[in-house]
């Protein structure tokens, strides 16, 4: 095979899809689909938007949004309904790309779901939201539910899973976040949000120090509630019901609600809903 050379046209190209709004999820694809290699479609991505004195920086800054980042992209055959992952197999049920949106039939085995409930129930508290003035925790009363962190690879079955996700993102193990676990009960919620960090908030900063902006979300349902529950994007006019083992995954390329990532817990109606959240940071998470 030829080499691949980043041409001026191509680093060209990038910048003009960088400000027609387009994401680097897209982007990619559209390299991939052209004939790039990964590797270099992706160093070439990399290095034209992030690069110091980048001139897609005076792009977005001159409308107002953030400059765009790579973010993890899910990794199966064109077409490919199910995929194999670490010696687990999962189904691709919905693939949205914008918002991108991407629904999984059983990212997790049902004994996995149990087995975390059982490891973190002793650990639960009344769940707090970022305070984005200082970037301390507090409690908020538009998210009801209760939950706990795990370290990242604190257990067997911790590791396990978070090397899954690597690998289905292709994305490195320490730029993800320890999972958290949430319960909600009839009638607990988490109101429509975003899951990056408000660039123009005077906590952010400190936040970002840990490793960067988060670029991605990973909502995995360790329960069925009966009724209710299901995590909905208010811009998308979608609604994905918690299903015991799926899970939902979703992207944003730049702190700006141009991602159209405004998503929120629905209340639980009957029953209980149990859920894993990863989420994954640009660089190494400390």
């Amino acid at each position: 095979m030829n080499a691949q050379h980043v041409t001026p046209d191509l680093r060209r190209w990038i910048l003009t899809q960088v400000s027609a709004g387009h994401g680097a999820d897209l982007i990619l694809q559209a390299m991939r689909t052209s004939g790039w290699d990964d590797a270099v479609a992706l160093s070439a991505y990399q290095a034209t938007v992030n690069g110091a004195g980048s001139q897609a920086a005076a792009l977005t800054v001159g409308t107002g949004q953030p400059p765009t980042s790579v973010v993890p992209e899910p990794k199966w055959a064109p077409g490919a309904h199910e995929v194999e992952i670490a010696a687990h197999r999962l189904q691709v049920l919905t693939s949205l790309h914008g918002p991108r949106v991407v629904v999984f039939g059983g990212l997790l085995s049902h004994a996995e779901c149990d087995e975390l409930v059982s490891l973190a129930q002793a650990r639960l508290a009344r769940s707090e939201t970022v305070q984005v003035a200082t970037g301390a925790s507090e409690v908020n009363t538009s998210r009801t539910s209760e939950g706990m962190f795990f370290g990242r690879g604190e257990n067997a079955l911790c590791a396990r899973i978070e090397a899954r996700i690597a690998a289905l993102f292709n994305w490195p193990v320490e730029n993800g976040e320890g999972l958290q676990i949430l319960r909600y009960r009839p009638g607990a919620q988490y109101k429509p949000h975003y899951d990056y960090f408000d660039p123009a908030q005077p906590g952010t900063p400190a936040i970002l120090k840990r490793g960067g902006q988060r670029v991605a979300s990973l909502v995995m349902y360790l329960s069925s509630p009966q009724r209710g529950g299901a995590t909905v994007f208010p811009d998308a006019k979608l609604e994905i019901n918690p299903v015991k083992g799926n899970a939902v995954f979703f992207s944003y390329d730049c702190a700006h609600p141009s991602t159209r990532t405004l998503h929120g817990g629905a209340p639980v109606l009957e029953g209980e809903k149990w859920v894993a959240t990863k989420w994954l940071r640009e660089g190494r998470f400390e």
